[in-house]
Formats: structure tokens, sequence, C-alpha cells
């Protein structure tokens, strides 16, 4: 081929239909990198619960993008389910934002100080500071269910709430079937975690988000709203909701991880 021939083929202009497919495609491409500061999501379930919870808030951030893990702790000491925690952390492909419901707080408070976490967002959650234990804290605001004798124990020393309370002092804006069936499938929560001293508390370093649930009837909304104001989180507010507002309420829950995730790098 001469080089004539050749310059006449460089020199062919680029179709205007793939010009625009390809500004299309930068744009797309440059808007989704900036919508996610992080991509990570670690999420922790508390006390007497697992982790098939977090489903409705699952499927919103994994169709939104983000890379979500769920921890399943034994609840059998408070260093073992800070060790699930971070044993979870630990396989995360770069930064992480670490969520957690009810006594998890307490557990992302500690496991939290992983490097690789780079934020901390609490659903209607303990958040203990540095030399303090969840169930001292409690006392500040009493709980409906401290309050109740609906907290069980066995005889080989883990807690569980009676099933008969489970509905109206846990899950109250969840149908009854729905929390029958967690109320008979509780990961029992061995009693001494409650005590557990938090040795470094992360959010004293690292930003935290805190929703708060309205109605919430295990951790009194005013501990919640008082952890939130200690610890200057970007807080939030569900009226009306139980304390498993992360299954009624996933969408807004999932907003606040999102808000968390874009805010750092």
């Amino acid at each position: 081929m001469s080089r004539a021939a050749m310059a006449t083929i460089t020199a062919q202009p680029i179709p205007r239909s793939i010009c625009i497919v390809l500004l299309l495609t930068c744009s797309v491409m440059s808007g989704r990198s900036n919508e996610h500061g992080v991509r990570n999501i670690v999420l922790v379930h508390g006390a007497w619960a697992d982790g098939s919870g977090w489903k409705g808030v699952y499927d919103i951030l994994v169709n939104d993008g983000y890379n979500v893990s769920i921890v399943q702790e034994p609840e059998t000491s408070f260093n073992d389910d800070v060790t699930a925690t971070k044993r979870v952390v630990s396989l995360q492909q770069g930064p992480c934002i670490l969520v957690a419901h009810s006594y998890g707080g307490a557990v992302i408070t500690e496991a939290g100080n992983d490097p690789s976490v780079v934020g901390l967002v609490y659903i209607a959650a303990h958040m203990p500071d540095t030399g303090e234990k969840e169930s001292e804290d409690g006392k500040r605001f009493p709980s409906d269910l401290a309050k109740s004798g609906a907290i069980k124990k066995t005889s080989d020393g883990f807690t569980y709430i009676d099933p008969a309370q489970f509905h109206e002092l846990f899950a109250a804006d969840l149908p009854a079937d729905q929390a029958a069936l967690m109320a008979r499938s509780q990961v029992f929560n061995f009693a001494d975690n409650f005590s557990a001293t938090i040795r470094s508390a992360a959010w004293r370093t690292k930003p935290s988000w805190m929703l708060v649930a309205g109605s919430d009837r295990t951790i009194n909304p005013e501990l919640e709203r008082w952890y939130a104001a200690r610890a200057k989180s970007h807080k939030v507010e569900v009226a009306g909701a139980s304390h498993v507002v992360y299954i009624s309420h996933p969408k807004e829950v999932a907003t606040l991880i999102e808000e968390a995730a874009q805010s750092v790098h």
C-alpha cells in the first residue's frame, strides 16, 4: 500500500456515533468513580440475630455497585466476635466501611481500629468509648427491654429474649410471622459479651454515622442520640422504627451507608 493511500486511511474521521458512545462511556465511568468513594462494605449483626437480616440492605448496596460482605459472629465471646469481624475485614481489597447493628456497634468500635477501615456506621447500635462497657452505657437511658425482664439466661450463661415478648420489644414494625421466626431462631449471646471493656474506640479517630430508630425499645433512642452527639457522628433518624430498623427500613439504612462510603477516601 502506498504512503498516500495509508495517509488517506489514517485521516478518515471517526464516525459521530462512535464519538458519542465513547463520550458517554467515559462519562458513566467517571460518574461511577465519583459515586463510590469506597466500594467495600462490611455488615455486622447484633445480639440474638444473624447476618440474614441484612438481606434487604445487601440487595440495595449490591445493586448500586458496592462489594458487600456480611460477618457471622458466633456470639460466644466478645473477642470471638471482634476476631470474626477482623477476619472478614482482612479479605477486603482496599478500604472499607464497617457497619453494625445493636451489640455489633461495640464489636466494630474495637474491630474498626484496623487500618483498612475508613468509616464506621452505627445502626441503632451501641457506641462505647475506650474503657467503657455497653452494659454500663445502657444504664444512662434504660430501654424498655432492659426493664421488662424479657432477657432470659440459659444454665451455661447465654442470653436470649423471651419469644413471647420478642415481637413487641425487638421487632414491633415487622409482621408477626416474621418476628416469630426471628424469635425462634435467635443466636444466643454469651452474657459476658455485654460487659466487655472497649480497649480502643475506633470512632475517636475515624468518621462515624449513626441511624437512630425512633421507636426502639431494645436500645433507648435517647442513648443512640447521646452516643451520636458525643462522637460528633453524622446522625439521621427514622421515626417510628423499631430496633430492627435495618430489616424494616432497608432503603434508609442503605442510603446512610452509601453517604458514608461516598464521604471518605
